[in-house]
């Protein structure tokens, strides 16, 4: 039965249509927000997947281009893979949802968001976030929901609820937060350095409204909700880890789990792991599950260790990071270089700079945003965990790894007229062992200011744990997690940020949220930990930006023209310029307002080039002395060339103070001669000396 739903919602009116559509899928929700319109469905296997111990949770968020009124460029004008916007927008919406469903539930589903129009002040991203938890809480899937989700800005000092595009771009913050109805269970943020304590007063204030949607997505469920089904529950048999703590006392996986290298302690497992194998040879069902049952075995030891014994695996206290080193200029010839290590977490951030012609090019839903100047790239290898596997490119986690500090490292780069560069800086993982997104923020600060981008402060980045007991109040949270506290914790935090505040924010959990006081902990631990990275170990690396780019970076030149002159320089099918671009080895963009850049790797070829442009769009004005090259010889005389495209005429009596008969006895083709403007003649033509040039 079609029901439809309304509540006002930051000045807008969010409707939820329930079987209009979509009713083969387990839940379904057409989602309006203003002019946004966006289809959510969840579905769900009827069994289990076999031979994973993992929740098979997909989530997708699908760009329609028709949803602008546009057709995809390229030759079949389809959609082709999923543009970063998407693939992070659906990493947004797995990570709140994830840790809702039962954490024995093995049958696949997928949260499938279509966006069918696009209202330039309301978000598809947050419609699409609210619709998946609609979905989700509707159908018979297993959830522990709803949850809700609220977009905050912040502009001239007053928080803006989901805020539409044209305020997204004045705003200082961009904080997304999901929500329990107990408990934060997200943040994701990009700031221009908010102070803590405002960034925290923006959390809670979208906590606070988030209960309200949550309140609307009950009334819907208590009218349209689905009974949850049952399912078939793949926890490990208690009777199996009975067994096995005969075999592995807790004594011993302490032991082999308390080493600070991370390969003794994959060692000392694949030990332990081979024991149980021979112990249990003869019961195929145990043997099937047996290295879920260690993970557990491995995972409830760690927590105890560090809950009731405040021990972590590698001797360190809560709140000390691990040993930390910098350096800069470690690859030749690229234009900037750095590397970050912390423990067993190696980053080498390489920055490439190159003319604004370069940004890149966006073709998505964002109507205001068609490039992007900065771009920063995080690589995962195989070989970082010690792994061997063939590289597929990025994989989302890649992407969003890179985009995170990116987001920490855009709000301090000079704008374009105080550095008219593109900036490409790529991460790449040497060793990976916790946390590798905060050192890119780290290597990829030193790696810039290494190459002599002009930013604001230096960013660094780090991240906090927890391990949770009981009741809110008995919990640890941990500073610098190493990769065994975050497979086993409760929470990756991680924030990034310049002395004067918080950058950027993300924050993964695999519990049903965190309590005020929590977050409020996480976020004072990182800040001490970042200032101290900041000043203890990066600015004794590099303390401030060099003052000049590199050698083998590219150098560039900005000037303005008359737009009416623009033809001139480009010439008859790009005549002009191409000639200028070859003879003096440069790159030439312009601009529709008469805007030029010149870059080159040699200055004298761009100051050349400079010149050449100056007198293409100049008056000749009379007692100007100019150098031109002899282009042609007539029997009245011989044109000059100046620059590319630009010519004047010097008649034979002109030439040479002497009497001439011939204007070869004096100049041949090529010659190099300087002249001097005479102003118009009474025919209003320019002509030019030789001989009064004094």
């Amino acid at each position: 039965m079609y029901k439809s739903f309304s509540m006002e919602l930051a000045g807008r009116t969010l409707t939820v249509d329930v079987g209009r559509v979509a009713a083969q899928a387990n839940g379904a929700a057409l989602m309006h927000y203003g002019d946004t319109t966006v289809l959510s469905t969840a579905t769900a296997s009827d069994k289990p997947r076999d031979g994973i111990d993992f929740f098979p949770l997909s989530v997708e968020y699908e760009e329609k281009l028709y949803a602008v009124g546009k057709i995809p460029g390229g030759f079949n004008k389809r959609e082709g893979k999923a543009s970063e916007n998407a693939v992070l927008t659906s990493r947004v919406i797995d990570r709140p949802m994830r840790p809702l469903f039962p954490k024995d539930y093995r049958n696949d589903v997928t949260l499938d968001n279509l966006v069918l129009s696009v209202d330039p002040d309301v978000s598809p991203e947050l419609t699409a976030m609210l619709g998946s938890a609609i979905a989700t809480s509707i159908s018979d899937i297993p959830f522990d929901g709803p949850c809700a989700m609220t977009q905050v800005g912040l502009i001239n000092g007053e928080l803006i609820f989901n805020p539409g595009n044209n305020l997204k771009q004045e705003s200082d913050l961009q904080l997304t937060v999901a929500s329990t109805r107990e408990k934060v269970i997200m943040i994701e943020a990009g700031a221009n350095e908010v102070p803590e304590a405002q960034m925290l007063e923006a959390i809670f204030a979208a906590h606070e409204l988030n209960l309200q949607v949550i309140q609307f997505i009950d009334t819907i469920v208590a009218e349209c909700g689905k009974e949850k089904h049952s399912y078939t529950s793949c926890a490990v048999p208690e009777e199996l880890f009975a067994a096995i703590k005969e075999i592995v006392p807790p004594q011993q996986m302490e032991e082999a789990v308390f080493t600070d290298v991370k390969q003794v302690r994959e060692e000392n497992i694949r030990q332990i792991t081979a024991k149980l194998e021979e112990a249990f040879a003869d019961n195929e069902e145990w043997l099937a599950i047996l290295g879920e049952a260690v993970y557990q075995y491995q995972k409830k030891t760690v927590r105890k260790m560090i809950l009731k014994d405040h021990k972590r695996p590698d001797g360190r206290a809560i709140n000390q990071i691990r040993p930390l080193a910098a350096e800069v200029d470690i690859i030749p010839r690229v234009h900037g270089s750095a590397m970050f290590t912390r423990g067993q977490t190696q980053i080498c951030n390489i920055c490439t700079l190159a003319p604004l012609s370069e940004a890149q090019r966006i073709d998505g839903l964002d109507t205001n945003e068609t490039s992007k100047r900065y771009m920063h790239h995080y690589n995962f290898p195989s070989y970082s965990v010690g792994e061997t596997k063939p590289s597929r490119g990025p994989g989302r986690r890649e992407i969003g790894h890179g985009a995170l500090a990116e987001r920490a490292l855009v709000p301090v780069l000079p704008s374009e007229e105080e550095f008219p560069y593109a900036i490409r800086t790529v991460s790449e993982t040497f060793e990976s062992n916790g946390s590798t997104s905060q050192a890119s923020v780290c290597a990829s600060t030193m790696s810039l200011m290494a190459a002599g981008v002009p930013i604001k402060r230096p960013v660094a980045g780090i991240s906090c744990g927890l391990v949770t007991g009981e009741t809110d109040d008995d919990y640890i949270v941990l500073t610098d997690i190493q990769g065994l506290e975050d497979f086993f914790g409760d929470m990756d935090f991680k924030v990034a940020g310049t002395d004067n505040g918080i950058t950027a924010i993300q924050m993964d959990i695999k519990i049903h949220g965190l309590t005020h006081q929590i977050i409020r902990e996480a976020i004072a631990r990182c800040k001490e930990a970042r200032t101290y990275i900041l000043h203890e170990v990066m600015e004794k690396a590099i303390a401030e930006p060099r003052k000049e780019v590199g050698k083998y970076a590219p150098k560039i030149v900005q000037m303005n023209i008359d737009p009416a002159k623009i033809g001139d320089v480009v010439g008859q099918r790009g005549k002009t310029i191409n000639t200028i671009i070859d003879e003096c080895g440069v790159k030439i963009d312009i601009n529709d307002d008469g805007f030029v850049s010149i870059a080159g790797e040699d200055m004298d070829g761009i100051e050349k080039a400079k010149r050449y442009i100056e007198i293409i769009v100049s008056e000749f004005e009379e007692g100007q002395v100019l150098t031109g090259k002899v282009v042609s010889i007539k029997e009245f005389g011989a044109f000059l060339e100046f620059a590319p495209g630009k010519e004047g005429m010097v008649h034979i009596s002109k030439i040479a103070k002497e009497r001439i008969n011939r204007v070869e006895d004096v100049l041949t083709l090529g010659d190099v001669v300087k002249c001097v403007c005479l102003g118009k003649d009474k025919m209003g033509r320019v002509s030019f000396s030789i001989k009064d040039v004094k």
